[in-house]
């Protein structure tokens, strides 16, 4: 499992969560567009790309030679671990309480833009970590 927490696989799985969860809230958003006094909402997209960074640069400076305190996973036990375990929790929050309740009324167009814009980022993730999957195949069944 070690391979995995040193891998794109847990970022990736965070981009997947983000975007499924912005996902519904504008689909909310579309689906209450009628109602009187409704706001929209959204998620923050520029606060979840900079707690990712933020993400990637601990991980970057996380030691690479095997010398972390990190114990072996589990399956089911969380991917994060060691300096990686905070910066990691401060990406799944920012998932959860960056709601904008400003009042803009936004159209349908731009609700319908931004759900494209969301679907083509989860669909490259998606691609990402299937990719990925495949190559471990190829790696565990030693062929080509």
């Amino acid at each position: 499992m070690e391979m995995f927490s040193t891998s794109t696989v847990p970022l990736l799985e965070q981009v997947v969560g983000f975007t499924q969860s912005r996902h519904s809230v504008l689909a909310g958003n579309v689906a209450n567009m009628d109602v009187p006094g409704y706001r929209m909402r959204d998620l923050s997209v520029s606060e979840f790309q900079t707690r990712l960074a933020e993400l990637i640069e601990t991980r970057q400076r996380a030691p690479l030679d095997g010398s972390s305190d990190a114990a072996a996973l589990s399956p089911g036990e969380s991917l994060a671990v060691d300096p990686t375990d905070r910066a990691m929790t401060r990406v799944k929050e920012s998932m959860r309480d960056i709601l904008r309740h400003d009042g803009n009324d936004f159209g349908l167009e731009h609700q319908t833009l931004e759900l494209s814009k969301n679907q083509s980022m989860h669909n490259l993730a998606i691609a990402i970590l299937n990719q990925q999957f495949r190559l471990l195949n190829v790696a565990i069944s030693e062929r080509v």
